[in-house]
């Protein structure tokens, strides 16, 4: 099941935090500027005008760093392989590197990449993404709709809530979108999540919110909304939407 959280904006950017695996939530939008409520309607024909005005707002963030090199500790014993096996001397090179006493095989700097989702807010290019998706990243690069790459730099971020604004630069305005109150986002309500799923972007998905106020015990204001929306990994930090194209709730995690 999926969770979304949702709340209030006063003081915050928003808090945030999704689920999927048959449970998603989303964190409640009190938070956000106020717009007109979202009121109840019945199963649209298509949702794909919905969707061609969301699509191009939402982005694939891709976050690089780097893992630092260390000595491995002293290897265990060498597994028993049959006289004149070939895996036989290659494990002995092995332990020999890294017995004690004797010289310690180095792990060599390595790089580590991170994928998940974003959606714009501002024209001038700030943009909204989960804090775990760029947390201790030396790079992160946004993705456009369009496969336009740009380099994003960190404007703020809260660890406890797990949101992050980044602001890229763009020669144009950009496509963005509004937040709305996902207090008046009742059970059985229709919504769509947008985002980059195992890497693949633009990938909408529609549900509707299955319940509220989840606690899932992930921090102090957990207060999720579920929804069975498909929602996989890579989603993370993509919006979730109610039927009048407002964000509602910011996917986060995977709740199994």
């Amino acid at each position: 099941m999926r969770l979304l959280r949702s709340q209030s904006v006063h003081t915050r950017l928003a808090r945030a935090a999704f689920l999927a695996l048959g449970v998603a939530v989303a964190v409640p939008a009190g938070m956000f500027p106020m717009v007109a409520p979202a009121y109840a309607r019945g199963a649209p024909d298509s949702f794909a005008d919905l969707a061609a005005k969301l699509l191009p707002a939402v982005v694939n963030v891709s976050s690089t760093s780097t893992i630092q090199a260390k000595n491995g500790p002293p290897g265990p014993e060498m597994p028993l392989f049959p006289p004149g096996s070939p895996f036989e001397q290659f494990f002995k090179d092995f332990m020999d590197r890294n017995r004690p006493g004797g010289p310690q095989q180095q792990t060599p700097d390595r790089k580590s990449q991170s994928l998940g989702s974003g959606f714009i807010i501002d024209p001038s290019g700030l943009i909204v993404t989960n804090n775990h998706v760029i947390d201790g990243a030396d790079e992160i690069t946004v993705t456009l709709q369009d496969n336009t790459s740009l380099k994003a730099t960190l404007v703020g971020r809260d660890e406890r809530e797990d949101v992050a604004l980044l602001r890229v630069k763009s020669d144009k305005p950009l496509p963005a979108v509004a937040f709305g109150d996902s207090n008046n986002s009742r059970v059985g309500d229709w919504v769509l999540a947008i985002g980059n799923p195992f890497g693949l972007g633009g990938t909408v998905t529609a549900g509707i919110v299955s319940a509220r106020g989840r606690d899932i015990r992930q921090g102090p204001y957990d207060d999720f909304i579920q929804t069975d929306a498909a929602i996989n990994r890579g989603n993370s930090g993509g919006p979730l939407f109610n039927m009048d194209g407002e964000v509602i709730g910011i996917n986060t995690a995977i709740y199994s």
